[in-house]
C-alpha cells in the first residue's frame, strides 16, 4: 500500500509517525508553508514537515491546491509519486487546505481523513474544543472516506473515547492524536485486505464545530459555573478564557465547580482567595480557578497572582478589558 500524507500540526505528526513505524511507505507529504513563530517570529517548519525531513520523505508546501502553478505541481506529484504511478491512498489529518475534486480523485483509492469526533457530530474546524464546551460525555476518532462536502464522507472505521471531567483541549487532543494514529494503521491494514467497511453517515445528529475566535474567550460571569468550567477547559490553551482586574487581563485555567448553596455574591465577585485558588460567583453556582496567567507571564497558582495584584474577596472581576 503506497501512501501519501497531508497534514500540518502535532495531531497530524503523531499519525505520520505511527504510519512510518508500521512500515507503510510514505512517498509524498503535503503540509502548510512555513510560518513565523516564537518571539523572534522566524519561519518555522510544521511538525509534519520536520518529521518528513527526518525520514527523507519529499515535501510539498503549496499555498493552495485549487489553482496556480503550485497546485498543478502537487496534483502531478500525487499522480506520479510511485515510480510514475499514482498513490494508492492519500491520508489527510488537520491539513488546513481544502482538497478539490481533482486531488480527491488522484489516488487510486481516494483520500482518507482522520477526524477527531464521532461523525456526524462536530463536523468542521474545532471538534475537540466544541465537544468539551458542549459537555459531551464522549468523543472519538473517525477514519472517513473524503468527498467534496465538509466532513460528509462515509466512515470507514471509528473508535469512541470518554471525555474526563478534567480534560482540556490539550489533554484530549493528545489522547485523540494517539487514537487517530492507531486507528489509521488499523484502517490501512483492513483496506489492504479489502475488509474495510464503508458506512454512510446518518442524516440525523449533524452538528458543526465552528472555528474558535479570540472574542469567545471573554468570560461572561453571568453564565453558570458548570458552563464556564467546560468553557475554560475547552479554551485551554487557545484562546484562553480571560477576565480583567484593575485593568490587568487575566487568563483563567484549571477550573472546578464548588458546591455552595445560594447566591453568595454578584456574578464576577471574588468570594475567597486561598491556597486552593480563587472562588468566583457565577450566574448560577461558584467557580474555583486554580491557575491564573498575567499578560506576558507564565501560568502561576491563582493565590500567588491574586496576592501580587491585590485581588481579594469582595473584588469584582470584569467581563472584558473595556468594562
Amino acid at each position: 500500500m503506497n501512501v501519501g500524507f497531508a497534514g500540518t500540526p502535532e495531531f497530524a505528526r503523531v499519525a505520520l509517525a505511527k504510519l512510518i513505524a508500521a512500515g507503510y511507505p510514505v512517498h509524498l507529504v503535503l503540509t502548510q508553508p512555513d510560518r513565523p513563530a516564537g518571539r523572534g517570529m522566524k519561519l518555522q517548519a510544521s511538525p509534519v514537515k520536520q518529521l518528513a525531513q527526518q525520514h527523507g520523505i519529499p515535501v510539498l508546501q503549496p499555498v493552495s491546491l485549487k489553482k496556480g502553478e503550485e497546485a498543478e505541481h502537487a496534483l502531478l506529484a500525487l499522480k506520479t509519486a510511485v515510480h510514475g504511478q499514482a498513490l494508492d491512498v492519500l491520508i489527510v489529518a488537520a491539513y488546513g487546505l481544502i482538497l478539490p475534486q481533482t486531488v480527491l480523485d488522484a489516488p487510486r483509492l481516494g483520500c482518507l481523513n482522520i477526524h477527531g469526533s464521532l461523525l456526524p457530530r462536530w463536523r468542521g474546524a474545532a471538534p475537540i474544543q466544541r465537544c468539551i464546551e458542549a459537555g459531551d460525555a464522549e468523543t472519538g476518532v473517525c477514519i472517513m472516506q473524503m468527498e467534496a462536502g465538509l466532513d460528509t464522507g462515509p466512515v470507514r472505521l471509528w473508535r469512541a473515547l470518554p471525555i474526563e471531567h478534567t480534560d482540556t483541549t490539550t489533554t484530549l487532543h493528545d489522547k485523540l492524536a494517539e487514537l487517530g494514529g492507531d486507528l489509521l494503521v488499523e484502517a490501512l491494514d483492513s483496506l489492504q485486505a479489502a475488509t474495510l467497511p464503508l458506512v454512510p453517515q446518518p442524516e440525523v445528529g449533524v452538528t458543526y464545530a465552528e472555528k474558535i475566535t479570540k472574542a469567545e474567550g471573554v468570560i461572561n460571569w453571568h453564565r453558570s459555573a458548570v458552563e464556564l468550567q467546560r468553557t475554560l477547559r475547552a479554551f485551554d490553551p487557545f484562546p484562553g478564557a480571560n477576565t480583567t482586574w484593575g485593568g490587568e487581563p487575566l487568563k483563567c485555567f484549571d477550573p472546578e465547580t464548588v458546591a455552595l448553596a445560594g447566591l453568595m455574591g454578584k456574578p464576577g465577585e471574588v468570594l475567597s482567595v486561598d491556597s486552593a485558588g480563587i472562588e468566583v460567583q457565577c450566574g448560577q453556582g461558584v467557580l474555583r480557578i486554580r491557575t491564573l496567567q498575567k499578560a506576558g507571564s507564565k501560568r502561576q497558582p491563582a493565590q500567588q497572582v491574586a496576592q501580587a495584584l491585590g485581588l481579594q474577596a469582595g473584588n469584582q472581576l470584569s467581563e472584558s478589558a473595556s468594562n
